[in-house]
This record gives structure tokens, sequence and C-alpha cells, in this order.
């Protein structure tokens, strides 16, 4: 014989007031979807980090409020809620709108099937969060293959390029006519010139990390002097600094690299605006909080961007930017923006790219870790 399970009560105003279970900050504070805890009355019974955020309130200004006043209309989520408890599924999904501060937010809403005690666990995300991620997976997977499939090339290509080499130099010493030893010289350059790409490539996985406390603005200051140095006229590197900003815990020389591959980038891209001395590159540095990114949510980061006020990425490989041997200059290998990602990942940050004809952004968070989380 089925059981059948009555509807969800009404709120009895005489009812003692709801708690959050004990451990639930702890359990579920640091996760990036939100999640809301229904009492057997559809009652808020505890609320976490995320969920707080994409409502812009905090969990005791809802504390025993019914779920459904949290959202435009009811009717589906009350569906859901009597779906949990009839135990009609396992997890329900559906599109809802959420009232945030005045404001109407259309967001995914995944109901679970209720617990024994009659709870139920109700997770919310932002359709823009949702494509964040989804895009944020996906580009991570990329970065990943992209690893590895460079690692794997640079070692096929080392291990017979110091034969190449090497029987150049034995040939070069047996050889007696002058025209002869130019050939020879021309293998062995080239084969310089191939280990010193491979090197690149294999660059950020060869050496151990030295880690310490970094000041963004000194990464900043030294990328923007070697940039001058470089680039001599028609070059203006303006400083838009957040002074306030914590300290990092990182890799120095591996955040001025990947700063450097950035704005080096950026600099060689504005030859027309250079040769005008209309060229110019913003370092901007800002304090970001309670982001969620690389599948983790972090309280408190630190954002960097590299504009310019160039020509913009070229549209064939826009969207490609970051990927291994894929350049818009002449001449270019292809690895800059590759090295530069495989950094800031090193630092569990990530590196973004918006560009227009005019002005082209790059932006590198980096969230403020602990000693012991590297």
């Amino acid at each position: 014989m089925s059981v059948v399970t009555p509807p969800f009560a009404p709120i009895d105003a005489s009812a003692p007031p709801v708690q959050p279970p004990a451990g639930w900050s702890a359990a579920y504070d640091a996760l990036t979807t939100g999640l809301v805890l229904l009492d057997a009355q559809a009652r808020v019974l505890a609320m976490n980090g995320a969920a707080q955020d994409l409502w812009s309130v905090s969990q005791k200004t809802v504390l025993g409020q019914p779920i459904t006043e949290l959202f435009e209309s009811s009717e589906a989520m009350q569906r859901a809620l009597q779906g949990a408890r009839d135990h009609d599924f396992t997890a329900l999904r559906f599109e809802a709108v959420a009232r945030q501060a005045g404001a109407l937010v259309p967001v995914h809403v995944v109901v679970n099937e209720a617990r024994p005690d009659a709870k139920v666990l109700v997770e919310v995300l932002t359709l823009a969060q949702q494509s964040r991620q989804e895009r944020d997976a996906h580009w991570q997977q990329q970065a990943q293959a992209n690893k590895e499939l460079i690692r794997n090339l640079a070692h096929e290509i080392k291990n017979p390029l110091g034969g190449i080499r090497g029987a150049a130099q034995l040939l070069q010493m047996e050889l007696v006519a002058r025209e002869l030893v130019d050939y020879t010289n021309v293998i062995i350059h080239e084969a310089d010139r191939l280990q010193s790409l491979v090197d690149k490539l294999l660059a950020p996985h060869r050496h151990a990390h030295a880690r310490a406390a970094v000041n963004i603005h000194e990464v900043c200051e030294r990328v923007r002097s070697l940039v001058l140095a470089e680039f001599l006229g028609g070059l203006r590197v303006q400083r838009d600094y957040d002074t306030s900003l914590p300290e990092l815990h990182a890799d120095k020389q591996q955040l001025i690299q990947a700063v450097l591959n950035v704005a080096q980038n950026a600099a060689q891209a504005l030859v027309a605006e250079r040769a005008n001395g209309t060229a110019c590159i913003v370092l901007r540095t800002r304090v970001a909080r309670q982001l969620t990114f690389a599948g983790k949510r972090h309280k408190l980061a630190v954002e960097l961007h590299i504009e310019d006020n160039g020509p913009g990425i070229a549209p064939h490989i826009r969207g490609r930017e970051f990927a291994p041997l894929v350049s818009g200059r002449e001449g270019g290998t292809g690895l800059g923006l590759t090295l530069a990602q495989t950094f800031v990942q090193q630092h569990q940050g990530v590196m973004t790219c918006e560009s227009v004809p005019g002005r082209t952004v790059f932006k590198l968070v980096l969230p403020l870790l602990a000693a012991n989380d590297n």
C-alpha cells in the first residue's frame, strides 16, 4: 500500500524559531552553487554564502521565511516541493525568477528529493553563473589538454634535436670548404633556436615554485620599466593602482613573466599608435570579493587589468588567443599568452580577455591564498 504524504503544513506562528543545523557553514559555504535548506514547512532553515550573495541578503534576515517569498512566482516552486515530499523524483530542474533587492533575476533551480527528516535541499544559480561555470570548465579542460600536448610535443622535439646539433658539429670539424661550413652553421643556429623554443614550452613545468609574499604593484612596476625600455618613444604605460591591496602568496618571477608576456603583446600590437605617439597601456589593480572561478568560491582576490588602445585581436584568432602556437603577429611564436595563462592557473587564478577595436583588456584574477593552499 502506498503512503500518501500530506502537503507542506502552513507556517505556525507559535512554533519555535528555526535554527541552522550544526556544521552547515563549514560544509557548504565554500561551494559555488547557492544552497537553501528547507524544513518540513518549506521555511528557510539554512542558506550558504553563494545563496546569500545571489539574493543580497544575510541568512539571519531570511531564516524561517517561506522559500516561495524569494521567487516572483510560487506555483512552480510549490509543485516541486510537493513532488520532493512525495518522492516523485530524485531531483527536479526548472527555470524561475528570483527577487533580488528590487530586481528580478532569472535562475536555474534544482529541488532535490526530501530526506527522511522531511528537509528539502534546493540548489539555485543564476543563468549567467551557470553559463560562466560551463565556459570556465571548458577553458580548464582545454588548457589542461593544451598543457599536455605542449609538454609531450616539446619532449619529442628535444630528444632528436640534440642529436641533430651534435651531428652538425662533428661534420663541421671534418669540412674544409668555407661555404660548406656556412651550411653547418645554419643547422647549428636553427637547432639552438628550436632548443630555446622547447625550453620556453617546458619552463612552467620544470622549476619548483618559489612562493612568498608578493606585492602586485612591485610586479607591475618591474613590467612597466621593462616594456618602456624595450619600446622607446611613442608609448605611455599608465598606472591605476589600488594601493590598499594585500600581498599575494605567489611566485614573483612567474607573475612578472605572465604580466610581461601580456604587456609585450599589447605593445607589439600598437605599431600605428606608437608611430603617431598615441600608444597607451594601462596597468590597473583592484580588489574583488566573493568570486567564483575554477570551480571554487573565493572571498577575496586581486584583479590586474592590462588595457591597451590598439586595433584589437584579429577576428580570425579571437576566442583562440590563449591556444598554443596561435599568433596574430608575423614572426610571433604564439606562446606568450599560453605561458601567461599557465602561470596564472598555477596560482589557482584565471585570465580572460575582452577585445574590440580601440580597446583590449586582459584581466588576471588571483585569489588570496594562504601559504598552505599552494
